[in-house]
């Protein structure tokens, strides 16, 4: 049941990610504040990711300055807070097996690279207790910066992959408004046409028409002897 707190102890209890929220009665956004700081911790420990750290002084500050924010609220603005699971891990977890068959080369990529990050710092371990001790140095050197090396190639090749597909939609984008708005100049079908005389035959046609309706004998007699 959440209850608006203040004093000592929600102080003490806003230093532990999640506990504050916790003990505010927000039970679902301490469990998953706490479920995200120490499974990084567990996850980099168990893979030697030292990087996965840069997670913990983000998710601390967030759940410290959450739970002074919710100390701060009038009554009636704490209560009509909603516990919600944090990142919407609820909805995440319903909806993970339709992510994954939509992304599938994304997630498979993922775990791909995830795992070759695991191999190579258990490698670079294992590397430094075969290897002569005088090149222990050199060793540590080329396994430290050969991943960043890897890492710059890949934003390299990702920027230049962009900048070809840029210029290829803007290539056809282009050829599609030159198809649609441009029409060549032909000037052999204009020379090969034959103008027709229509006003000669009319005047034609309406004098034998004034001919037979003025001399109605002569059409008699021709019918006659016909």
């Amino acid at each position: 049941m959440k209850k608006q707190k203040h004093g000592f102890w929600v102080f003490i209890f806003s230093l532990i990610p999640g506990a504050g929220e916790m003990y505010m009665g927000f039970k679902k956004q301490g469990l998953s504040i706490m479920l995200l700081f120490w499974g990084s911790i567990a996850l980099a420990s168990i893979t030697g990711l030292g990087w996965l750290a840069m997670f913990l002084p983000v998710i601390w500050f967030y759940s410290f300055f959450n739970v002074h924010n919710l100390k701060s609220l009038s009554e009636e603005e704490f209560y009509s807070v909603e516990d919600n699971y944090i990142l919407h891990m609820d909805q995440l977890s319903g909806d993970m097996g339709k992510f994954l068959q939509k992304h599938q080369s994304a997630a498979a990529w993922i775990l791909i690279l995830f795992g070759i990050c695991i191999l190579w710092s258990r490698f670079t371990s294992l590397l430094y207790f075969i290897v002569p001790t005088n090149m222990v140095d050199y060793v540590y050197n080329i396994c430290n910066s050969l991943p960043q090396i890897i890492i710059a190639a890949g934003i390299i090749a990702a920027g230049i992959y962009l900048l070809t597909q840029q210029k290829k939609k803007l290539k056809q984008e282009t050829e599609t408004k030159e198809e649609h708005y441009w029409e060549p100049y032909r000037p052999y079908q204009q020379l090969t046409e034959k103008p027709v005389h229509t006003s000669d035959n009319s005047d034609k046609d309406t004098a034998s028409e004034a001919s037979s309706i003025s001399d109605p004998e002569n059409t008699d007699s021709n019918s006659s002897t016909k």
